[in-house]
C-alpha cells in the first residue's frame, strides 16, 4: 500500500525517527489485546520501528501539522478458503495515543486505510475484532458501516490476574462488504 493523506493526517510507513512517539503509546498499551506489544525502552521502540516498516500494510498515524506519529493501524489480506490464491479478506487494527483520542482521528485514519484497501487491494470483507469494553472503537465501528456480527464470550486472553490465572474476555466481531462501503 501507498501513503495515504486525509485532511489532517497521513498515513506512511514508520521510519527512524518515529521511536518517541511509539514507545509514547506502547510503553503502556491501554487495552489489554495490545499488552504483547508493550515497549520498555527507546532501544526497544527503535527496533520495533525497523519491523513496522518492513511491513507494507502497517502505517503510522502522522500528524500533518507536526509530523508527531499519534498511532498506528495495520491489517493483512487472508483467505477464507485455506485452498485459495486469492486473500479477499482483511482484519485491521488500530490504535492511537491516549492524549488524541476523542477528536475524530481514530475515524480519519480507518476511513482512508480502509478505503484504500477496498479500492486498491481486492479485499471483499473486512472484518473488526473489539473488545466488549471498549465502546469507543465500538462506536468507531459503527460510525464506519461496519455491523455488529457477534459476540464472543470468553473468547482470547491477552493478560493473566495476579494469581497467574488467564482473564478471559469477551469479544465483538464487526464487519463490512466492500459493496456496502461508502
Amino acid at each position: 500500500m501507498k501513503q495515504i493523506e486525509t485532511q489532517r493526517l497521513i498515513l506512511r510507513p514508520f521510519k527512524a525517527g518515529d521511536e518517541k512517539d511509539l514507545y509514547e503509546y506502547l510503553k503502556s498499551p491501554e487495552m489489554h489485546c495490545f499488552s504483547d506489544m508493550k515497549i520498555d525502552s527507546l532501544e526497544q521502540a527503535e527496533k520495533e520501528v525497523q519491523g513496522r516498516a518492513e511491513d507494507p500494510f502497517y502505517f503510522a498515524i502522522v500528524l500533518k501539522e507536526n509530523g508527531k506519529v499519534i498511532g498506528e493501524i495495520f491489517g493483512h489480506p487472508e483467505s477464507t478458503d485455506p485452498t485459495a490464491s486469492d486473500m479477499d479478506t482483511f482484519s485491521p487494527c488500530w490504535m492511537l495515543n491516549p492524549d488524541f483520542k476523542g477528536k475524530g482521528y481514530g475515524y480519519e485514519a480507518a476511513h482512508a486505510y480502509l478505503d484504500s484497501v477496498f479500492k486498491n487491494e481486492g479485499i471483499r470483507r473486512v472484518y473488526i475484532y473489539t473488545e466488549d469494553y471498549n465502546i469507543a472503537c465500538q462506536k468507531l465501528c459503527e460510525k464506519l458501516g461496519a455491523r455488529q456480527e457477534g459476540l464472543f464470550k470468553e473468547f482470547v486472553s491477552f493478560v493473566n490476574d495476579e494469581k497467574g490465572n488467564p482473564i478471559y474476555e469477551n469479544t465483538y466481531q464487526y464487519a463490512i462488504l466492500k459493496k456496502e462501503w461508502k
